[in-house]
């Protein structure tokens, strides 16, 4: 089948919210809590955009919603294309060794810097006025089977992210794929399958509203990929998914925080909903775009098809290169010019070397997962032939 570029691009969109989400929440907190005790301009303008849909640009609820959704639309394209079932229980074992390794390796690397003392996000938040967020994070002393127990096993089966606070989300990653792959396996041709996606939903609602991200994206796959007179009457009433794409962004930039939005535009909606609202966005967004041709070819983009290739590298990476190396430069500097200056300054820079970063683990890490994949497959292929 065609390879989806926009998907992609979109995933890779979704990675780097989530380092907009936490550059901007260590160094203007208030953008988030909206609250005046933790602002740092002085006409307290990230409160202001705190409150408008510009938010959604490092809104990290939002963005784990969209790679939710959009991670659960690409996991059995192939399937439903082809129905060939092996390639399910082929995508099912080998999904821990995709997470894994690079897992294991940047935890490796982030035990090394906090045994050296290289996280310095306590000193910053103290400056930035983002002690109530920032400065917990990676604050205790290293331990090397403490962090292997998470990488191997902790984060995928409760989501332990001492070591990295990213790792909440790979049960969702993890075990989401693995409910999907069984379903698909299970009911993937039976014509009622819909119900069962249904109740699959109602019971994420119920017990972990995450697991919806991953639902979702799975049953628009399902349709995207068996309902071609459907997708065809989508795309030809093209105002349907422009609504849907605009009422998705809609929904999505409702602020994170949650708290009563009385005299803005998102005062008609009930404060209590919001990771309800990210993910009916997140949905709907994933069908305006699949109705659209032009929104296809814009995230289709060769900026974007960049981003998707390195969106995991960069979900990883991100966080441990804030702690230490934005921090360093933030402390290295601060007084020495004005705030705005200093953060927009360490902004760059962070930005460029955590995407020099990904680019080079994508090309020398990532490929890891692969080849203990293929070794694994051999090592069982060698045994059937004794």
């Amino acid at each position: 089948m065609k390879k989806l570029d926009y998907i992609d691009g979109l995933k890779g969109i979704g990675a780097l919210m989530v380092f907009f989400c936490h550059f901007v929440f260590a160094f203007y907190y208030a953008a988030y809590s909206l609250t005046g005790d933790a602002v740092n301009t002085n006409s307290g303008i990230e409160i202001t955009i705190g409150k408008t849909p510009l938010n959604l640009l490092y809104s990290g609820n939002s963005a784990v919603c969209l790679f939710l959704v959009f991670s659960g639309f690409v996991l059995c394209l192939s399937y439903f294309h082809t129905r060939d079932k092996g390639r399910l229980k082929s995508a099912a074992w080998k999904r821990y060794f995709r997470l894994m390794p690079m897992i294991l390796m940047i935890n490796t690397v982030i035990f090394v810097l906090m045994s050296l003392g290289c996280y310095r996000n306590d000193e910053a938040a103290i400056l930035t006025k983002s002690t109530v967020w920032f400065a917990g994070f990676n604050q205790f002393q290293p331990n090397f089977l403490q962090m292997l127990g998470e990488s191997l096993a902790g984060c995928f089966l409760f989501g332990t992210n001492n070591y990295n606070g990213v790792l909440w989300t790979i049960p969702y990653l993890f075990s989401g794929a693995l409910v999907v792959y069984l379903a698909a396996y299970l009911v993937g041709e039976n014509p009622f399958r819909y119900v069962v996606y249904l109740v699959m939903l109602l019971a994420a609602v119920k017990t972990d509203i995450y697991f919806a991200g991953i639902f979702l994206g799975f049953a628009a796959s399902d349709f995207f990929c068996t309902r071609q007179k459907g997708m065809e009457l989508w795309r030809r009433f093209w105002l349907l998914p422009l609504g849907s794409f605009v009422l998705g962004v809609y929904l999505l930039s409702y602020p994170s925080i949650g708290s009563d939005m009385s005299g803005t535009i998102y005062g008609i909606l009930p404060s209590a909903y919001t990771t309800l609202y990210h993910l009916a966005g997140a949905a709907l967004l994933l069908a305006g775009v699949l109705g659209l041709p032009g929104l296809q070819r814009f995230f289709g983009a060769k900026p974007f098809r960049f981003l998707g290739k390195v969106s995991y590298s960069l979900y990883l990476l991100h966080f441990p290169v804030i702690a230490t190396f934005s921090c360093w430069l933030f402390l290295s500097l601060y007084g020495k010019m004005s705030y705005g200056l200093l953060t927009a300054l360490d902004f760059v820079c962070t930005l460029a070397l955590v995407l020099i970063l990904s680019a080079l683990s994508r090309k020398y890490l990532e490929p890891v997962s692969g080849r203990l994949t293929a070794g694994i497959s051999k090592t069982f292929a060698d045994r059937k032939k004794e």
